[in-house]
């Protein structure tokens, strides 16, 4: 909770376009009360995607806006938005996403998503990073919490789990311990927004008024 509004929980919104593991995780915590966040709106660009389907077992209020739909990817934005903006999200998450946000968007809520990749940025950005970590012979792999910006899997670092390479395991046992570990460390991100710890100021990440030059840093079994 807020410091200067102790009694309220922060209204977020959470975008998929999968099965919505991440998804269901900030709800288990949520309902637990183990996590000061309003799931206010669920979205996806699939109406297929899984995770609308644990949205709404939970009682959450569900959208699907199809990219197709539309010519451009500002336009998709703006109609997002306009969906988003009717439940004054503070935050918006985005958990397992696959779209491209357009600069529009990130203007409009600048300095409020979040977004966690599956790997230890700065390295490997972009998509199979579990493949690559493993043909490179990484000894360290993980995920990292970070705000969006208009670069791509680039704007500031937040908080990263980290784990050891087994290199006899595949990329998709590696996956899912990486996803694992996404349960715990994306809500943590999203608690210390909720609680006023985390802010985004002039680009950067700041924790408890301290800018951060490098992420969180917590390792896994």
């Amino acid at each position: 909770m807020r410091p200067d509004q102790p009694d309220r929980r922060c209204r977020a919104a959470i975008l998929i376009s999968g099965s919505g593991t991440n998804l269901q995780s900030f709800i288990d915590q949520a309902h637990a009360d183990q996590l000061d966040v309003d799931i206010v709106k669920v979205l996806s660009n699939r109406p297929d995607a899984y995770g609308l389907t644990r949205a709404r077992s939970a009682s959450i209020a569900t959208a699907c806006v199809e990219h197709r739909d539309f010519a451009d990817r500002e336009a998709f934005d703006r109609a997002v938005a306009a969906t988003l903006d009717e439940h004054e999200p503070e935050l918006v998450v985005l958990a397992g996403f696959m779209r491209i946000l357009s600069p529009w968007f990130v203007r409009h809520y600048e300095g409020k998503i979040l977004n966690i990749h599956p790997a230890l940025l700065p390295k490997y950005p972009g998509l199979d990073t579990h493949a690559r970590v493993l043909e490179a012979g990484d000894s360290r792999h993980g995920s990292t919490v970070h705000f969006v910006t208009d670069e791509l899997d680039g704007g500031p670092r937040i908080l990263a789990g980290r784990i050891a390479v087994d290199p006899n395991e595949s990329a998709d046992e590696l996956q899912a311990r990486v996803q694992a570990l996404e349960h715990q460390i994306y809500p943590q991100a999203a608690q210390w927004f909720a609680e006023g710890r985390l802010t985004f100021r002039d680009g950067a990440a700041l924790l408890d008024g301290e800018k951060l030059t490098e992420p969180v840093v917590v390792d896994f079994p």
